[in-house]
């Protein structure tokens, strides 16, 4: 097993993830391994040519070794917000501040080595920088998604027909908290089909609210998560990853081979689960 180090301060390596991975494959094919003392998925960027944002680009980070306790502000019973003065007109008021508990867990994905490539060290790294890491970017984006779709304090805000007025509906309830909705995440179907080229929507949406838009796959069609996404939660980054040749799970692959995982530790701390909102279809009777 080997270490390969970032310089200080900063993720820019002067090998990529992947070299470091082909020499100490080229050294030991059977028990490769190399960790890193950063988040790969941060240090490499694959697609940095063809601009992408991911839900790590929409959050601010905060290195977490194992579980972080954070505060948090929650949304008020009925109750606690009557008994607040001027909650009516300023929501945010009534909000009840607690604290909470989040960890890092591992996030991975895995290629297999086809036959004949690591005769060829600069092409296996090739191959690992850019498939075995935008998979595992493709994971990473899956497992941060998921921790704010399932929050159970995120509101969700029902629309009848007209998606993108559920999208600006939930944009105007961000500032009714006092806040700016600067981000969402939607199903690049929506993207496609709703955003793009509707009369400068876009371009409004950029130009006032300076809104980022991470699409992907893990939001079912017709829904968005919107808020503000850099205020109310952040990336829980354990500073650390791995890539190793193992025994993949069942069901990974179809057929035998080498297979190489890579692996970084990360979760979400969501202090604000208040300044989002998760745009639905309305369901029907």
């Amino acid at each position: 097993m080997s270490t390969d180090t970032a310089p200080a301060g900063a993720p820019t390596v002067k090998q990529s993830p992947g070299e470091a991975f082909a020499r100490a494959f080229a050294a030991d094919p059977r028990h490769a391994e190399v960790t890193f003392d950063y988040t790969i998925t941060e240090a490499h960027e694959p697609t940095k040519d063809r601009p992408r944002l991911t839900v790590r680009n929409l959050l601010k980070v905060r290195p977490a070794d194992d579980v972080a306790r954070f505060w948090t502000e929650s949304p008020p019973s009925e109750e606690e917000r009557k008994a607040v003065r001027d909650a009516d007109v300023r929501r945010e008021a009534a909000f009840r501040f607690g604290m909470a508990e989040a960890g890092v867990h591992p996030i991975q994905a895995w290629v297999q080595i086809p036959d004949g490539l690591a005769d060829d060290p600069a092409a296996l790294a090739t191959f690992l920088d850019y498939r075995l890491l935008v998979r595992l970017a493709t994971a990473e984006n899956l497992a941060l998604t998921n921790h704010l779709l399932h929050h159970p304090e995120i509101a969700r805000l029902p629309y009848d027909t007209d998606y993108v007025a559920g999208i600006l509906a939930a944009c105007d309830e961000v500032e009714q908290s006092g806040a700016t909705p600067h981000a969402m995440i939607i199903n690049p179907n929506d993207y496609y089909h709703w955003l793009v080229g509707r009369n400068g929507l876009l371009a409004d949406l950029a130009t006032g609210n300076g809104m980022k838009i991470c699409r992907n796959r893990w939001i079912s069609p017709g829904s968005a998560l919107v808020g503000d996404i850099s205020v109310a939660a952040r990336l829980l980054d354990g500073r650390r990853s791995v890539i190793r040749v193992a025994e993949p799970p069942p069901g990974t692959f179809a057929r035998p081979g080498v297979a190489v995982c890579a692996e970084v530790w990360e979760g979400v701390a969501v202090h604000l689960p208040t300044l989002f909102f998760l745009v639905t279809p309305a369901e029907k009777p």
